[in-house]
C-alpha cells in the first residue's frame, strides 16, 4: 500500500492493518491520529514514538498474537504470514527444534510469557544465543527488552505495509 492509500483508506481498514502490525489499540489510535502523513518516513517516526508508550498490559496483549519462536504461525492472516516470513531463517531441523522447545519452556517458566525476538534476518544459532542470554535477565530488564523487540516488530511490519522495509532495515543496521 502506498502512502496515499494509507492516508486516504477508511479508518477501519487502516486500524485493522495497524492491529495486524501490533495488537495495541492505543498505538493504532496514535498512528491513525497522525494521518495524513507527508511521507512514509513520517508515518514510521510517529509509529515509533507511539510505540515508546507501550505499557506492560499492551505488551502482554500483543504477545498473545505471536507464536513461540520456532513454531510456524497457522492461518492466512497478515500476522501469520508476516510471522512465517520473519522466522524463515530459523531452521527447524530436529536438534534445533528441540533446543527451541526447551528454551521456550525455560523462558516461559521464568518470565510467564512467550519469548519474543525480532527474528527477521536471524538464524537459529543467533536466536538460541539470544534466548539463553535473556534467560539471565532480571524480570524488569527482560520486560524492557520484550517491549523493545515488540516495537521493532511493529515498525518492521508497518514499514512492510508502507513498502519501506528495505529503508527501515538500513536504519536499524
Amino acid at each position: 500500500m502506498d502512502l496515499e492509500d494509507f492516508n486516504s483508506a477508511p479508518e477501519a481498514d487502516i486500524r485493522a492493518t495497524l492491529l495486524a502490525c501490533c495488537d495495541v489499540r492505543s498505538w493504532s489510535d496514535a498512528v491513525l491520529a497522525g494521518r495524513p502523513y507527508a511521507d512514509a518516513s513520517d508515518a514510521l517516526r510517529a509509529a515509533g514514538t507511539a510505540a515508546l508508550a507501550f505499557t506492560p498490559a499492551d505488551v502482554n496483549r500483543a504477545l498473545a498474537a505471536h507464536p513461540r519462536i520456532g513454531e510456524r504461525a497457522a492461518g492466512a492472516s497478515a500476522e501469520a504470514a508476516w510471522s512465517r516470513k520473519e522466522q524463515s531463517g530459523v531452521a527447524t531441523d530436529a536438534e534445533t527444534q528441540a533446543a527451541l522447545l526447551a528454551g521456550n519452556a525455560a523462558y516461559e517458566e521464568r518470565f510467564d510469557r512467550v519469548f519474543l525476538i525480532n527474528a527477521a534476518g536471524l538464524d537459529a544459532t543467533t536466536v538460541l544465543a539470544e534466548l539463553h542470554r535473556r534467560l539471565e535477565n532480571a524480570p524488569d530488564a527482560e520486560a524492557a527488552e520484550v517491549a523493545r523487540e515488540l516495537r521493532g516488530i511493529a515498525l518492521r511490519r508497518l514499514a512492510r505495509v508502507l513498502e519501506l522495509e528495505d529503508e527501515l532495515a538500513e536504519r536499524q543496521s
